[in-house]
C-alpha cells in the first residue's frame, strides 16, 4: 500500500522589513552626523558676536595652542620656519587670506608676534577667528 505523503509548506524568512529598518537607521545616521572640517589641534577660540566672513579662495590657517605651540594648517612648525613659509608667497601675499586661530588663553604677546609676521610677509588681509557668540535668554 502506498501512502500520500504531505508536501511540507517551505519555511521563509520575511526580510523585508528588517532591510527597511536598516536602511531608515542608515538614512537617520546620515543625516544627524555633522561633518566638521577642523584639524586635530585643541584650540579654544575666543566668543564674538560680529558678522561670518565668507571662506577666501586662498589662505593659510595658522593656530596658536595655549602652551604657545604653532601650527601651519596641520603640522607643528617654529616662528623661524612660519616666517620662511609665509616670505615663500611672495606676490601673491597680497590676496591671499592669513587667518589666526588662536586659543583665547594664549598669549597676547604671541599672538602679536604671528600678526606681525604675516604683515612682514606681505599679506594685507588679516582675519582672527572666532567662535559664534552665544546669546543669553
Amino acid at each position: 500500500m502506498a501512502f500520500k505523503r504531505k508536501e511540507r509548506d517551505e519555511v521563509r524568512v520575511e526580510l523585508t522589513s528588517m532591510v527597511d529598518v536598516v536602511f531608515l537607521l542608515l538614512i537617520f545616521f546620515m543625516i544627524s552626523t555633522t561633518f566638521v572640517d577642523s584639524t586635530g589641534i585643541d584650540i579654544n577660540l575666543p566668543q564674538a558676536g560680529s558678522q561670518k566672513i565668507d571662506k577666501q579662495p586662498e589662505e593659510v590657517n595658522v593656530y596658536l595652542e595655549k602652551s604657545g605651540l604653532i601650527h601651519l594648517e596641520d603640522r607643528l612648525v617654529s616662528m623661524e620656519d612660519l616666517r620662511s613659509h609665509l616670505a615663500g608667497y611672495g606676490d601673491r601675499a597680497a590676496e591671499t587670506t592669513f587667518i589666526l586661530l588662536a586659543d583665547k588663553q594664549a598669549q597676547h604677546g604671541k599672538v602679536v608676534q604671528l600678526m606681525d609676521a604675516a604683515q612682514s610677509a606681505g599679506f594685507a588681509k588679516l582675519a582672527i577667528a572666532t567662535e559664534p557668540e552665544i546669546k543669553k535668554r
